[in-house]
Order: C-alpha cells, then sequence, then structure tokens
C-alpha cells in the first residue's frame, strides 16, 4: 500500500514537473513569436523612415538637377546674346571699313590735285596771253616759270627725279631702250642719254628710266 502510494505520487510528481517544462516550453515559445512580432513591428516601423528618407533624397537630387539646367540655360543665354552682340560689332566695323577704304581710294589723290590746280591756273593764263604775245621769249619764261612751280609742289609731294645720265646702267632702276657704240672706254656700260626720265616717290620707284646705253 505504501509502495502503491509511493509510485502514485512518483508520478504525480513526474507529471506536474512535465506540465511545468511544457508550459515552460509554451512560454520561452511564445516569448521568442512576441521578439519575433515586436522585431518585425520594429522592421516595419524602421523601413518607413527609409522610404521617407529615399524620396526625401530623389527630390533633393532633382531640384539640384533642375537648379544646375536652369543655370546652365541662364549661362547659355548670355552666351548667346555676347555673341550676337559681338557679330553685329564687328558686322558694324567691316562695313565702316569698307566704307572708309572706299573713300579713301576715291580721294586718295585729293590734296595732291587740290596744290596742281593754281599751276593749271597759271598754264590757263599763259595760254591765254600767249595768242596774242608778239614776245616769245616772255611766253618762254613764263612757261619756264610754271614748269618749275609744278616741279617744286611735285617734290613737296615726295616726287624725286632719277639722275640717270653718266650712271653706270642698273636694270634695277634702269630701263634700256637703246645700246650704242661709245669712243670713250669709261662709258661703256653707263648710261649715255634719257629717253624717259625715271621718278621715285617717298623713295620707291613709280617709273624706270628708259635710257641708251653705250657698248
Amino acid at each position: 500500500m505504501a509502495r502503491y502510494l509511493t509510485l502514485s505520487y512518483v508520478k504525480e510528481i513526474e507529471v506536474k514537473m512535465a506540465e511545468k517544462q511544457e508550459n515552460t516550453e509554451n512560454n520561452e515559445k511564445e516569448t521568442v513569436i512576441e521578439t519575433s512580432e515586436v522585431s518585425e513591428g520594429n522592421d516595419t516601423s524602421s523601413e518607413v523612415p527609409n522610404e521617407e528618407n529615399d524620396s526625401m533624397l530623389r527630390k533633393s537630387k532633382k531640384n539640384k538637377a533642375a537648379e544646375e539646367l536652369e543655370e546652365l540655360q541662364i549661362k547659355h543665354a548670355e552666351l548667346k546674346d555676347k555673341h550676337l552682340r559681338l557679330f553685329a560689332e564687328f558686322d558694324n566695323f567691316r562695313k565702316r571699313n569698307a566704307k572708309e577704304r572706299l573713300e579713301l581710294i576715291q580721294t586718295a589723290g585729293k590734296d595732291i590735285i587740290i596744290d596742281i590746280l593754281p599751276v593749271i591756273d597759271d598754264f590757263q593764263r599763259a595760254m591765254d596771253s600767249s595768242e596774242d604775245a608778239k614776245d616769245t621769249t616772255a611766253v618762254v619764261e613764263g612757261m619756264k616759270l610754271i614748269y618749275h612751280k609744278l616741279e617744286n609742289t611735285l617734290k613737296n609731294k615726295g616726287l624725286q627725279v632719277m639722275e640717270s645720265i653718266g650712271e653706270d646702267f642698273d636694270s634695277e632702276i634702269h630701263e634700256a631702250v637703246a645700246e650704242v657704240p661709245v669712243e670713250k672706254k669709261g662709258m661703256k656700260g653707263k648710261v649715255i642719254d634719257e629717253v624717259e626720265k625715271g621718278y621715285l616717290l617717298n623713295d620707291k620707284i613709280i617709273r624706270f628710266a628708259k635710257v641708251v646705253v653705250g657698248k
């Protein structure tokens, strides 16, 4: 009897221990499940701010790109306006320069013509007076005076007469129109006569002298 009670008591204790262990395991499982749920809840709650941060980051990048595009458009407009202004200024300069060149060409000899006009007037008066003149010597002297006046006027403009007679023939400044034998050996290869005088304008040849050369 005592043994039976002891066995029953032992079994009861084992059953209670088993129940207690089962309850403990169930509690642990519940704790794990709750912890998991809490963790998942925390993860979900953390995802919401991440999505918001991503959205804000995308908006920030978009706004920055829009600002950069607007800045580039402003710079492009400024450069285009500057280019158009420079093109207009250059076009005006080109037209003005062409006009000035044309005027310069058209009036290039204006100054010298103005200075020569008094000489032409003298020639006109000399011709009028020579029609009834009986003294040809006076007419010749008058023509000489007019000639010297014209010569001096041209000299003042930079015109120089090329002296050729007695000089060595130089193909750079002379144009030989004939060669004639000479008795003097020292005159061989030299200019012995001028058919047309040569001229320089401000030390630059504007007409070669046509000469006769001794041989």
